[in-house]
């Protein structure tokens, strides 16, 4: 029984100069565009981060629930906190046990999906899926969402793996209690505020100190060449600190990969 964290998904109102500056900058690629997503009127973009993703959604329409979210945060920025589990029914059973909406499910031969509602979740959209099938709990393993072969598009010369996700709330403490309780883990106080240990990564539950409303605010990147980002982003004027940039609406904070 574990969850580990699978899937970044920020929120742009243009795809193509965010995806322009994420190859730029962080040296990825596009492994997959899922056409399933203009249903929702959306059009997206994934792109492996070691064996994780980072997809940007755009709204094609108005009235979409990617422009509403684009409007109530006032513009780009982080969206889906997408973790993957070997044990769906079992949470599933919690989180109706909780009284928690679901906004979005979806079950095949290959993959089970369940998206929770924000308002009962706090903090940002909390997502929990399982990939089924051959080599479906290997962490290089098939991953629906992001097409039939992701891993062919791996780059990790710059960025190497998402090792945290920062959601920004009013209430810290409170939202990730609540996020605890459906992801049946411990709250751990940091000197950030109260964290959450998945299989790979740290949830963060800060304040919201930018001026913007609730979501996703930030992720650490682990960096083979956290030099060469800089200086890509740099070009761009997207450096927000001495390790850290701004893309899509997100602080992200590069962290030098140990080479021992």
């Amino acid at each position: 029984m574990w969850l580990r964290l699978k899937q970044i998904a920020c929120v742009a109102q243009q795809l193509a100069p965010v995806e322009q500056e994420i190859c730029d900058i962080l040296g990825l690629k596009v492994c997959y565009r899922d056409p399933g997503v203009s249903h929702f009127g959306l059009e997206n973009a994934l792109f492996p981060i070691g064996n994780q993703l980072l997809e940007v959604v755009a709204p094609t329409r108005e009235g979409t629930a990617g422009g509403r979210y684009l409007a109530r945060r006032g513009g780009d920025g982080g969206y889906m906190v997408i973790t993957q589990c070997d044990d769906h029914p079992s949470r599933r059973a919690r989180v109706d046990g909780l009284g928690v909406r679901i906004v979005l499910d979806h079950q095949s031969d290959e993959f089970i999906n369940m998206q929770l509602h924000p308002q009962d979740t706090g903090g940002s959209f909390f997502e929990i899926d399982q990939q089924l099938g051959e080599g479906a709990d290997n962490i290089d393993g098939p991953w629906h969402p992001a097409g039939p072969d992701w891993q062919a598009y791996r780059d990790t010369s710059r960025v190497t793996g998402i090792v945290a996700a920062e959601i920004q709330c009013d209430n810290p403490y409170k939202v990730a209690a609540r996020w605890a309780e459906i992801a049946t883990l411990p709250v751990k106080a940091g000197e950030y505020g109260a964290g959450i240990e998945l299989e790979n990564a740290t949830l963060r539950f800060v304040s919201c100190t930018d001026g913007r409303p609730e979501g996703l605010g930030g992720i650490d990147v682990t960096c083979h060449d956290p030099e060469a980002v800089m200086e890509a982003a740099r070009l761009q004027d997207r450096v927000t600190g001495e390790s850290q940039i701004y893309v899509c609406g997100m602080r992200i904070n590069l962290l030098r990969k140990s080479t021992r």
